[in-house]
Formats: structure tokens, sequence, C-alpha cells
């Protein structure tokens, strides 16, 4: 292992360590059922939004965002205004009467709203979805992270980011993670910052630009190794050397020569690339660098209603994450949790701005990421790309790597904390501490079990396919729910299910590769555009057509939704639980 390895390597065991020292300050006091589920709900409002931006902030917006900045331009500047812009809804429509309804869970808000058990249990289905799906690329990233700065198997990094957050969650619940992911959003920012002030620096001092009608060139010699097949697209001729199968015929260390058009290489090759050689770039990103700075470039087609798709999906679907949601359960009153999700904003924007300028440095210092697709590993690569492999290389990029853990491990473990919620009271039944801490572990291996199973897909792209699922399940039962009174349990869960089962199966054809091409590709890959509205429209309508079975108290339920908490009308759901056979 190489210096720059063990550095990484020592960095990431360090923040380890310190996360699991700051939440042993949390297993202290958690005790009770309370302090486990929502932290006793006394998290103030700017410790509660250092913590959900650390939970928040996750392997999609540390690696995945500058990796897509660096593919695909600024069309790829949606996701970060996205993320940013779905608190907004929060503020405006969900934080402070999600807080005042004194549930514990999302599933809790939809019983206690319509008086529905079936509703529940269907909401409880989509939390464990949704929370799995969420988990996959949090466990992918700590792998990936882990094999390229160390050269360990990827299943490594998987397995100890997976057995760290349940073991963090099991010992101090919500109160614990709160301490340890409000530390480790300050950790990402200062992880993020300092790499992207000392890469800009160097970027003015060698006077380079983007905004060129050829295609980046690689500014030193480099050897990019092909880990999947991939098909490449050559606007200039370009030589290099190559051993593996490339277009079709073995290729022993030996000369190549590709003139313009598209060529393929398969999995296992090793290109060598001179410095000053221009850069094969994938088969469906901008090829040169002033196409890469436009949006909507030449080939991709339907490409405005693949963005529309997609700004509708971020924008909504932080409504519907369960372990964001359950954090304003934390706040101590509707005020407060209004505050929060204020603040949120401010610490999301800082991290954004140098999640994408380090995505736009990429393409000048790490180019060999567009060839083998590896775009994800950017952030990873840049410090050592910038400062060269010695050990101020070492240090920077040792930084990152623990950053980019931070990142993985506060997201996890707010996943995990929902999640085993959910099980514990929707599945088995009890809100014993002792039943939370068995659904933690539960919650923590499924997922453990898809990362190492399946195929890693780009972590930006994963992660926006799970926002479609939950702005087409939680955000229609969550606005029509607080803002409706006719809003009905038949309702609530055809739109749910109308929503779940078209967004999920959506994703599912196009991820098997059904349609890949034209306006049904499209919807089929973003299909927040359709199965969004739908939702919205069969709560509605069959709604219209149940409204007899309204619940009688909708009316008193609204006004505690609304009403300040100075007025007394609020209770907790934990001690009054009520559960309806309808």
């Amino acid at each position: 292992m190489t210096t720059t390895g063990i550095i990484a390597l020592v960095a990431i065991g360090l923040v380890a360590v310190a996360s699991a020292v700051i939440g042993s300050i949390g297993v202290r006091v958690a005790r009770s059922t309370s302090d486990f589920f929502v932290a006793s709900r006394t998290v103030g409002p700017m410790a509660n939004a250092g913590a959900i931006s650390g939970e928040y902030l996750s392997a999609a917006s540390f690696l995945g965002i500058a990796g897509l900045i660096l593919r695909d331009g600024v069309d790829a500047l949606w996701y970060p205004v996205g993320y940013t812009a779905g608190y907004l809804a929060l503020v405006l429509f969900v934080s402070a009467p999600l807080r005042r309804s004194g549930a514990y869970t999302v599933p809790d808000f939809a019983e206690y709203r319509l008086r529905s058990g079936v509703l529940r249990r269907v909401c409880a289905v989509f939390v464990v979805v949704i929370g799995w799906l969420y988990l996959l690329p949090q466990l992918q990233g700590a792998g990936l992270t882990v094999a390229t700065v160390t050269g360990l198997p990827d299943w490594t990094g998987a397995a100890v980011a997976a057995f760290i957050v349940v073991a963090t969650v099991v010992l101090g619940g919500m109160r614990s993670i709160t301490f340890v992911q409000a530390f480790q959003y300050w950790l990402k920012l200062t992880a993020l910052a300092l790499p992207a002030i000392i890469a800009a620096i160097f970027f003015f001092s060698d006077d380079r630009t983007f905004d060129k009608p050829a295609p980046p060139q690689f500014p030193d010699r480099a050897t990019v190794e092909i880990h999947t097949p991939v098909e490449l697209q050559v606007t200039e001729p370009v030589q290099f050397t190559a051993t593996g199968v490339v277009d079709g015929r073995q290729v022993i260390d030996g000369p190549v020569r590709w003139e313009v058009g598209r060529h393929t290489v398969e999995a296992g090759a090793e290109l060598d690339f001179p410095a000053g050689a221009a850069v094969p770039v994938v088969v469906g990103a901008p090829a040169s660098d002033a196409s890469w700075l436009a949006p909507f470039p030449e080939g991709r087609e339907h490409g405005l209603l693949a963005t529309y798709s997609l700004i509708l999906a971020l924008f909504l679907g932080t409504m519907g994450l369960p372990h964001v949601l359950v954090r304003f359960y934390t706040n101590p009153d509707g005020r407060a949790a209004r505050r929060t999700a204020v603040f949120v904003l401010a610490l999301l924007g800082c991290f954004y701005l140098a999640v994408t300028l380090l995505g736009a440095l990429s393409r000048l210092y790490t180019p060999q990421l567009l060839v083998s697709g590896d775009t994800d590993a950017a952030v990873l690569l840049l410090p050592t790309a910038v400062l060269g492999s010695g050990l101020a290389g070492a240090l920077l990029g040792g930084l990152v790597a623990a950053g980019a853990w931070a990142a993985f491990l506060s997201t996890a473990s707010g996943l995990i904390v929902s999640i085993a919620g959910v099980l514990s009271t929707d599945l088995i039944g009890s809100s014993r501490v002792r039943d939370f801490r068995l659904s933690a572990v539960l919650a923590g291996a499924v997922p453990l079990a898809m990362a190492l199973l399946l195929t890693r897909l780009d972590f930006g792209e994963a992660v926006a396919l799970v926002f479609a699922v939950a702005a087409s399940t939680f955000c229609p039962l969550l606005v029509l729910g607080i803002w409706w009174r006719g809003l009905t349990a038949a309702g609530g869960i055809a739109g749910i299910l109308v929503g779940g089962i078209g967004s999920a199966g959506a994703v599912a054809l196009s991820l098997a590769g059904f349609v890949d091409s034209g306006w049904l590709g499209v919807l089929l890959y973003r299909p927040a555009i359709a199965t969004v509205p739908a939702a919205f429209l069969t709560m509605i309508l069959v709604s219209r057509m149940t409204a007899r079975y309204r619940p009688v108290d909708a009316d008193q339920v609204l006004l505690r939704l609304h009403a300040p908490e100075r007025l007394g009308l609020s209770r907790d759901r934990l001690e009054d639980r009520q559960r309806p056979t309808w």
C-alpha cells in the first residue's frame, strides 16, 4: 500500500473513532424510548440543522454531484440546486405542522391523521423500501472510497461502514447520532472546501480555461484501467498504447490510433495516453469543453423533458425522505422546526458551492475518469492530481477520504434510525428499546447484502431515482394530509400505491433496459413528471369518491397541526397511540 493509501486509511480510522467517542456522549443520556426515537424532542435549531445537513449530504452529494458535473457539465447543476431547494418546500408546507403532530415516524403521522391501520402499514413498507434503496449507494460509496485510496477490496469498506453505523445507532439511538452527524457535517465541509480552494489557486495560476471547442486534454501521461465495458466517443484522432480488447481485437502493449467516431473497450483493458492527447469520453457525455458548458448538448434527446422531471423529483423528493422527516420530530416545537429548515438552507448552500467547484476543476485535473466512466472518484483523486503524490497531496487526500466516510456514516445513521423505528413500531409492534436495537441490525444487514451483490450505479443518478419514489409517495400524502381536510384513508392508500408502484416500476424497467431511447425511455428513467401528478390526482379523486369515510375529527386534527404550541393542543403520539382497525 502506498503512503497516500496509508494516510487515507488512518484518516478514515480517525473518523470512525471520533464518531464513536462523540456518540458515546449520547449513550450516557439515551435511556428512554423517546431518547432513541427523537432525542426526547430537545434538540435546538442550530444543532439540529447541523445534524440534518450531516445526514442529508450523502454519497450522492459528496462524490456523485462532482462526478456528474465532471461528466455532464451545466446540466448536472440541477442536482445541487434541487437538493437545496427541496428544503424550501419543507419550510413552506411540512416542517412545523409535522412537528406539531407529535408523531415519531411517517406511518405514525399517517395513522394519526387518517385513522387507518392499513395506510400505516402501506407507509411502513415504502419507508423501508426508500430507506434501503438510499442506503445502498452509501455503503457502495464507502467501498469505492476504500478501494480508490487504499487498493483494498470494495466489500471491506461497505462492511466496516455498516458495522460502525449499526453499532452507533444500537448504542445511542437518535440522541447519539445527533452529536455525531453535526460533527460530521463540519468535517465534510472542511474536506471539500480546502481542496476546492487549493485547486482553484492552481487553476488561476496555470491560466487555464474551459471554453474551448476542442475536447479536454490529458495534462500529464495517464494510465486508465477499464473496469466495465465502455463505448467511447472520439472527436479528434488520438494515439495511445493499450493492453486488452480494444475495438474487438486483442492488443498486448501495442500502439493504437483512434480516428473520429465511436470505439469500444472491454473490461480489464489498460490504456496509456501521452500528455496532451485528446480525451475520449463515454458516449452520451459532452465531447468538447464548449458543449460541456452548454445545456442540452447535441445528441441528447428530450433533454428538456428529462430536466423538468428531475427538477420535480428533487424539489419534492426531499419532502418524502423518511430519514429527513424524522429529524423535525426532534425539535422542541414547530417554530424551532421551521428555524431549523432555514439554517439547513444556508449550510447546504455552502457545501454545494464547494462540490460544484470541485466537479468543474476535475475536468482539468482528472480527465482520465471520463474514459473509464468512474467519475464518482473525482473528488477522491483531485488532491493528488493537483499537488502530486507527495506528502502534501497524501495529507489532503486523507482529509478528503475522511470527509467522504463522514458523508456515508452520517447519512446511513439517519436512515438506519428511520428504518429501525418503522420496523420496531409497525412490523414488530413494539416501542421497547430492545426491539428498536434488533430492528437496527436488520435495517443495516439487508442493504449491506445488496451493496455486495449489486452492480454500482453513479451515486447521483441512484439517489435521484430514490427521490422520484419519495416524491411520488410521501410528498402527496404529507401535503394533502396537512393542508386538505378532504383527504381520506382510501385516497391516501390509492395515491401512494399509484405513485410508488408507478415510479418504482418505471425505474426498474428502465434499468432492465426495456426502453433506452425516445420520450418513453426518458419517462421510465425520470418518472416523477408523470407519477407525482398521478399520485396527487389519485388521492384527490378517490378521496372525493369516499368522502363519507373522512375522519370525523379531521378539522380538530388540522387545528392541532397548524395551531401554535403555546395553545397546548399538540400531543405526543408515543404516549397517545390509537390503533384503529379500518
